[in-house]
């Protein structure tokens, strides 16, 4: 995950500016499977300059019909190398952290009429060559949300360099939260997402957190309105370039993890209502 401080008193005025290549490299058409729905990649960006151009080149654009980058307030030159990418450019004035970030990146994905929304994190830690993957289940029926998980093949994550107090903290929580859903998914805490159109427009992830624990709400809103979730495997990168979250920031995301959970859990038994699981 990229790393963004929370600053809920952040003004999340949108300034957008598109750059002067962001049709260049777009396809006429694409693959056959694809038909004719809208693929749109969303990256959630932050200090990103380092992997970014190396990021969006991997992308395999007969699948995607537009690219937008949301930087939530870097102080490093990933707006102006933004600019020079075939990309959509979109800068916040005001950090307002990985939650708030997401929130932009899917409402400017929903206005510009997408039927699929994928977020890739601009820091190299996914493939973007495996879209085609997330986005295959969507397109048959077969899903509504797509998950690319690290944990799928066994020894897959921890050969891929992902620390083993990671690794057992993942599967610790995951386990806690596939009873909590209902579900049987290797892992609920991967940054590599396929969303439907018709899920983003049911969910009101607009009323989740700003800061990490926005994934693991959507999650709760996913189960909870019925949508059905898909996973695919894919590969575990860690290097140097990649934002990762430390130990400390890894106990708060947890720990609000769980409440996320018992969020759920009462707010099904009617003992405590959430407006984050009312539509």
């Amino acid at each position: 995950m990229t790393d963004q401080s929370e600053n809920p008193e952040g003004t999340q005025k949108v300034m957008e500016e598109r750059s002067a290549n962001e049709t260049a490299g777009t396809p006429a058409t694409g693959p056959t499977e694809k038909g004719i729905a809208k693929v749109v990649v969303v990256m959630p960006a932050y200090n990103a300059a380092l992997t970014l151009a190396s990021t969006v080149s991997l992308i395999p654009r007969a699948w995607v019909d537009e690219i937008i980058l949301v930087d939530d307030h870097s102080n490093d030159e990933t707006v102006k190398l933004a600019r020079t990418l075939p990309l959509r450019v979109i800068w916040h004035p005001h950090n307002v952290g990985y939650g708030g970030n997401q929130k932009t990146c899917y409402l400017q994905a929903l206005q510009d009429e997408a039927d699929v929304v994928v977020m890739l994190h601009p820091d190299g830690q996914y493939e973007p060559s495996l879209i085609p993957d997330l986005v295959r289940p969507i397109l048959r029926g077969e899903a509504d949300l797509v998950l690319g998980s690290r944990l799928m093949e066994k020894g897959g994550a921890l050969a891929g360099g992902m620390p083993l107090w990671k690794y057992i903290a993942n599967r610790a929580l995951t386990t806690i939260e596939n009873r909590a859903l209902g579900t049987n998914l290797s892992e609920l805490h991967t940054g590599y997402r396929a969303y439907s159109r018709e899920l983003l427009m049911s969910i009101p992830f607009l009323r989740n957190s700003l800061d990490f624990s926005f994934d693991s709400e959507v999650l709760m809103q996913v189960a909870y309105f019925g949508f059905r979730i898909g996973e695919v495997p894919v590969r575990t990168i860690y290097s140097e370039e990649a934002s990762s979250v430390g130990l400390s920031a890894s106990i708060v995301y947890g720990l609000k993890t769980l409440g996320a959970v018992g969020r759920l859990v009462l707010h099904r038994s009617g003992l405590l209502r959430s407006r984050k699981l009312m539509p």
